[in-house]
């Protein structure tokens, strides 16, 4: 079923468009240029600190997947890859981006960003784990820093390049669609421009995306075959479009005789091993087409594979399907395909019905889908909170805190189940129940950006009457979510209050000593967010709900 992407209005393009040239016009005047080291023009905290910019800059922009399972899937699968990499210590942070166009992206910082439709595409895990462990090696390959020493030379072009993550997860392919133009013309160019020195990039990618693979255990021979998946995609007739991975990753037959070369020389290697001795792990069987109505694995991935027998990585999928899509479409169509296709008939999409029932508000119908998958994987954490949300949904809150406060026993501090947990008791819950609450979600604050974690902490704390932690969390939730003048605001009407006591007062004045640098460079530099619309020359008055870049920049010149 085609899904519509998410588009952003015309005044929001305009904003990003004049944020980047804002950035690009000054980044040569702030960034040292110590020959041609391309290393010497942007030190690695810097990179982090632009690429956790980005991030929340999306987030302001509701581009990202933000839920806890997902993210901890998406982050255990790029962690696994990246302790098998070049540069296991480089930091890295990997995240889902809401948006059906089949891409992915890397950016500075070791952020690594995959969308949604890119997961519901792929067969497999092995499939998935190729894209990403092909951004890995941009990022171990040090081709952003040299992208971004290249592209100095033509500040117009560079504002484009800042905005490159930004135009891989809004641009729609509608016809008619203004903002999808720009975006796609800038693109172009800039691709045009740095073909040549990007081609090479990818093979190099490619080489080491597939060495780590293989040390990680997984089929060196998923990055090609994706590729032949992509290139099949585009063949059986996606309306004449080709699909962004292949825009943005130029797929061409050397290219994937290269991928399936050295994944046979390394597979040749493993097998010259002594027994025992062995580099990579699991059998790999031969990967072949699936129905095209149907998406499913076609094998169980030993990693993706929980104690109960059931793929997680497809699971994952589906759950990717419905919290990045519309819900009531998405039960339609699992409705028709389970009538229709009895080859369509796998737990996982039995699971995608029933998430996709209850975000529809039909948890009573989702049950029905789970309880023959929970008889069979009785002790499934992730089935076993599906039917905790189902309960809730349907309006029996008492068995849903039941099921909650059961997979909270068995996993104590595990994000997906505390949150869920936390929002059922808060809701509709006395003071009692809140001050359960918060006192579940308090640990999970430890070096976390996550905003949904720090509004849920909020929420219940106000309701269990600890206002001072209530606004701090409040605060903190609007820094993540991409609005740092409004958590400057916050903290200093809290500060006003009487009655603080002397260690919260004092974390507040560190928290707006931290954030007072970021908003004094964002008015000075005149650029909006959502919280602050700025002025430009004194003629423009960007509208409250435009957003734009807080000194931050997608580089996704590495995915050219």
């Amino acid at each position: 079923m085609p899904m519509s992407p998410r588009r952003p209005a015309k005044r929001l393009l305009t904003a990003l468009i004049l944020a980047g040239l804002a950035f690009a016009a000054g980044a040569q005047d702030r960034l040292p240029d110590l020959g041609s080291s391309a290393n010497a023009l942007i030190s690695p905290q810097e990179a982090q600190d632009y690429g956790a910019a980005m991030l929340r800059q999306m987030r302001a922009l509701g581009m990202v997947v933000d839920d806890p399972l997902l993210d901890d899937y998406i982050n255990d699968l790029g962690f696994r890859l990246v302790a098998a990499c070049a540069k296991p210590r480089d930091h890295f942070a990997f995240f889902i981006v809401k948006d059906d166009e089949i891409n992915a992206f890397a950016a500075p910082g070791g952020y690594i960003a995959v969308n949604s439709g890119l997961i519901t595409i792929t067969r497999n895990e092995s499939e998935l784990a190729g894209v990403i462990a092909h951004e890995i090696g941009h990022i171990t390959q040090n081709h952003l820093q040299r992208a971004f020493e290249a592209s100095k030379k033509d500040a117009p072009l560079m504002a484009l390049v800042l905005l490159g993550a930004i135009a891989a997860g809004t641009a729609g392919r509608g016809a008619g669609d203004a903002p999808t133009a720009v975006f796609a013309a800038g693109q172009g160019l800039l691709a045009q421009k740095q073909i040549n020195f990007t081609r090479k990039d990818e093979i190099e990618a490619d080489r080491a995306g597939i060495q780590t693979l293989a040390n990680a255990g997984f089929d060196p021979n998923a990055m090609a075959a994706f590729f032949g998946h992509m290139e099949d995609v585009m063949s059986a007739g996606a309306g004449g479009q080709v699909p962004s991975f292949l825009q943005d990753h130029p797929v061409t037959s050397d290219r994937i005789a290269d991928a399936k070369a050295r994944a046979g020389a390394l597979i040749a290697a493993q097998k010259l091993r002594p027994s025992g001795d062995t580099l990579l792990k699991g059998q790999w069987e031969q990967i072949t087409a699936p129905m095209p109505f149907v998406r499913a694995p076609l094998r169980l991935d030993r990693h993706a594979a929980d104690p109960n027998g059931l793929d997680t990585y497809a699971l994952m999928r589906e759950r990717v399907r419905v919290l990045s899509g519309n819900a009531l479409r998405l039960a339609t169509w699992y409705s028709s395909n389970l009538k229709d296709h009895p080859e369509f008939d796998t737990p996982a999409n039995r699971y995608g019905y029933a998430l996709a029932l209850t975000h529809s508000g039909r948890g009573a119908q989702a049950m029905t889908q789970l309880e023959p998958l929970l008889k069979t994987h009785p002790g499934s954490l992730i089935l076993t909170l599906a039917q905790a949300d189902a309960e809730l949904q349907a309006g029996r809150r008492d068995a849903a805190l039941a099921l909650y406060h059961q997979l909270n026993e068995q996993s104590p501090r595990n994000r997906a189940v505390a949150l869920a947990y936390a929002t059922a008791l808060t809701e509709h819950g006395d003071k009692t129940q809140a001050a359960t609450a918060a006192d579940l979600l308090r640990p999970l604050l430890q070096d976390s950006d996550q905003p949904e974690i720090y509004s849920a902490y909020a929420r219940a704390s106000d309701k269990a009457g600890d206002g001072e932690r209530a606004g701090e969390a409040f605060a903190d939730a609007s820094y993540y979510s991409g609005r740092p003048f409004d958590a400057m605001e916050q903290l200093q009407r809290l500060l006003k209050r009487d009655d603080l006591s002397y260690y919260a007062r004092a974390r507040i004045q560190a928290r707006i000593a931290e954030l007072t640098p970021l908003v004094l460079e964002l008015r000075k530099r005149k650029i909006a967010t959502p919280d602050n619309p700025a002025t430009r020359d004194g003629s423009q008055q960007l509208q409250h709900q435009q957003c734009a870049g807080r000194l931050c920049f997608g580089l996704d010149t590495s995915s050219h």
